[in-house]
């Protein structure tokens, strides 16, 4: 995918704030000082798109940006940050909560990781929170050009096995820098794979004599991205009653 053009749209303090339906939205979310806006420069190419701040916690909005007039990036607040005034912060955090769960349009969730630590209770808990939207997940490693390649596989391996503890079967993983724009190309192929037309199906089988098969696998959500199955599938095992934990 080449990004033409990238527009910022509005900043929303929630749900009722956000653009139309219309266009398909892939959302961006991580704890803050993740590096969520030097990658969202990174992706889209527009060094100043994205607010770089070093003070975390520093996106308060939902910040929409339209790409190529086609669909639309969504920049959600960084969760998990102490220093936000809580009024504040159970304000768009609720704003997060509702945006994620009712956007009709969501057809992607990329929650960001940064590769260089150990797994962080706040990120395996708000991943296994996330069970409860129907969008599907990709896990996207911040900061990979601070770690050897060796390191980085490790510390993706062990996120992902504290993760296998609530998905039976895991999101997509991709590896980034914002500094040498590693994982660009792949984040850009999940997203236009998505966007992508569901291929025509095949003509029916009108022979009476084809046996009958099993039922298919349910389809993919969104091309290109990884799904969940529903909840009585036991693809994600959610604590009973848990609530967002950020």
């Amino acid at each position: 995918m080449h990004i033409a053009s990238a527009e910022f749209d509005r900043s929303a303090p929630d749900l009722g704030s956000c653009p139309d339906e219309s266009m398909p939205e892939f959302a961006f979310i991580g704890r803050s000082n993740v590096g969520k806006s030097s990658l969202l420069n990174m992706l889209t190419g527009r060094k100043g798109l994205a607010r770089v701040s070093a003070t975390p916690g520093f996106t308060k909005l939902i910040n929409v940006f339209t790409i190529n007039r086609t669909w639309r990036l969504v920049d959600l607040p960084g969760y998990g940050y102490a220093q936000v005034a809580r009024k504040d912060k159970a304000r768009f955090n609720a704003a997060v909560n509702e945006y994620l769960e009712k956007r009709r349009n969501l057809r992607g969730l990329f929650m960001l990781i940064d590769s260089r630590l150990p797994p962080q209770q706040i990120d395996l808990e708000f991943l296994e929170w996330l069970g409860c939207i129907s969008a599907p997940i990709v896990l996207v490693f911040t900061k990979a050009d601070e770690l050897s390649p060796t390191k980085l596989r490790e510390n993706i391996a062990t996120f992902t096995a504290e993760a296998a503890r609530w998905f039976a079967e895991l999101p997509d993983v991709i590896a980034t820098s914002a500094v040498t724009s590693q994982g660009r190309r792949e984040l850009l192929e999940a997203i236009e794979a998505a966007i992508a037309p569901p291929a025509p199906a095949a003509p029916a089988n009108t022979d009476p004599r084809a046996d009958i098969r099993a039922d298919a696998a349910p389809a993919l959500v969104s091309p290109g991205l990884p799904t969940r199955r529903t909840a009585a599938a036991n693809v994600v095992r959610k604590r009973p009653g848990s609530s967002r934990p950020w």
